[in-house]
């Protein structure tokens, strides 16, 4: 669970920064989106590079998504009965990850469909993913989706670092405040660039 979500959030970094060429225009995120399938070359034949990107997170979200049904069957086991009282001593982040996990596996599918493949994106141009990020983004249902999809993967990456660092044994009580600003700043960050994209394409900012 703590090494495939840590997979996961390599990739959020890696992708945010990506995210973030669109404000230096289309001839820089189009040269990035280019180079993404020429990636390895001429070590690796076109698109290589990619697929085998892509495998390593398919691989990485699938091990999450079983890991998350283990623990909870596990959890069921240890404990059939519910308790009496409930006490929300753990945060939002904590008690939304299951809900979460849901909304940003279904978004990854709709990513995909939209500007990936383009099968729900009606306006969707072979090899143009600038004008396909504008053109997604300048649509009320667009923005919703990612929006939504965005703050769950904060909420889920907030809680989900701190477990990872105390999973693995990393953390422990003196590093305890550390980890959890680290994790807060991480979700932050994460959050705000990839929000950064549809408000700019909504303000008339990246067009």
């Amino acid at each position: 669970m703590a090494v495939s979500g840590l997979t996961m959030l390599a990739y959020l970094v890696a992708h945010v920064a990506g995210n973030l060429k669109v404000f230096f225009g289309p001839e820089e995120f189009n040269g990035y989106a280019h180079w993404l399938r020429t990636m390895g070359a001429p070590v690796l034949h076109h698109e290589w590079g990619l697929w085998a990107a892509r495998i390593v997170l398919v691989v990485a979200v699938v091990a999450h998504a079983v890991s998350a049904y283990q623990l909870s069957r596990r959890d069921l086991r240890a404990r059939p009965t519910a308790y009496v009282h409930k006490r929300r001593r753990s945060s939002y982040a904590t008690r939304t990850m299951r809900w979460g996990g849901i909304i940003v596996g279904l978004f990854i599918v709709w990513h995909i469909l939209d500007l990936t493949t383009g099968t729900v994106h009606p306006g969707f141009q072979e090899g143009r993913p600038y004008e396909n990020v504008v053109d997604t983004f300048s649509t009320w249902y667009g923005n919703v989706i990612y929006l939504v999809a965005m703050a769950a993967v904060g909420l889920h990456v907030r809680h989900g670092f701190w477990s990872a660092a105390q999973t693995l044994g990393v953390g422990n009580a003196r590093r305890e405040r550390v980890l959890k600003a680290t994790a807060n700043g991480l979700a932050l960050l994460l959050t705000a660039g990839f929000v950064s994209v549809p408000v700019a394409v909504m303000t008339g900012v990246v067009s």
